[in-house]
């Protein structure tokens, strides 16, 4: 079975928005809804668990009673970064989620993740542990030990730039996570990171580049005006 994970859970001011990002209405919806809208049309999921503050909580199930189809499993609480926030999401499906089963990682800020691109990260060989969408990078890469100036070209043909969701055989993934506690896991920066590090074997497909996160004002622009 299929379950989801969402991140709900940023307080982040850098938009200077009266709300957190994922709660800001953009044509009358939070951009969470349309994030949750697309994981219900893939109708492949037995349910979510969402990571929020308990504040949002009942907006977060009037979302849901609107979309119908999605069974919301429960809430976790955000964690000090982003890895602790899905690690307590993966303890919320414990009794429900089985060893191979597959979780997602989607961002709560992710509103153009499309159908198809859900359906082919649960798309698993029996090689697999885990699935990365990924961008192939267009740009010179340099790699710099100072931040001041150029050490070295990296080939760019070696480079990606690796996108939400992700998606992960459930045992191995939480054993990937709970490897990492109580201290390493908040030095995580991605969440492949701690998969590979476990030596979970991840493979990449396509990305999307209209699968952007919104993280600025002009990407909320962006977002609006394709709607």
């Amino acid at each position: 079975m299929n379950y989801a994970v969402i991140l709900s859970g940023g307080v982040g001011t850098r938009l200077g928005l009266e709300v957190p990002k994922q709660y800001y209405k953009v044509k009358g919806k939070p951009i969470l809804q349309y994030v949750l809208e697309t994981i219900a049309k893939s109708r492949r999921f037995a349910g979510v668990v969402i990571v929020a503050a308990k504040e949002w909580h009942r907006d977060i199930e009037e979302m849901l009673w609107g979309i119908g189809e999605l069974p919301l499993l429960g809430f976790a609480e955000p964690g000090e970064n982003r890895q602790l926030s899905i690690y307590h999401g993966l303890l919320a499906l414990k009794g429900m989620a089985a060893e191979g089963d597959v979780v997602l990682i989607q961002d709560g800020a992710r509103p153009n993740t499309t159908v198809d691109l859900l359906l082919r990260c649960l798309d698993f060989s029996d090689e697999q542990d885990g699935i990365l969408p990924v961008l192939p990078m267009k740009d010179a890469v340099y790699l710099s030990h100072s931040g001041k100036q150029a050490d070295a070209l990296i080939p760019r043909e070696k480079v990606f730039a690796g996108q939400a969701p992700e998606a992960f055989l459930y045992g191995k993934y939480l054993r990937a996570n709970e490897n990492l506690l109580p201290d390493r896991i908040l030095k995580i920066n991605g969440s492949s990171e701690p998969a590979i590090l476990a030596g979970m074997n991840i493979a990449f497909i396509d990305g999307d580049e209209k699968n952007y996160k919104i993280t600025t004002k002009a990407d909320l622009e962006r977002f609006a005006e394709s709607l």
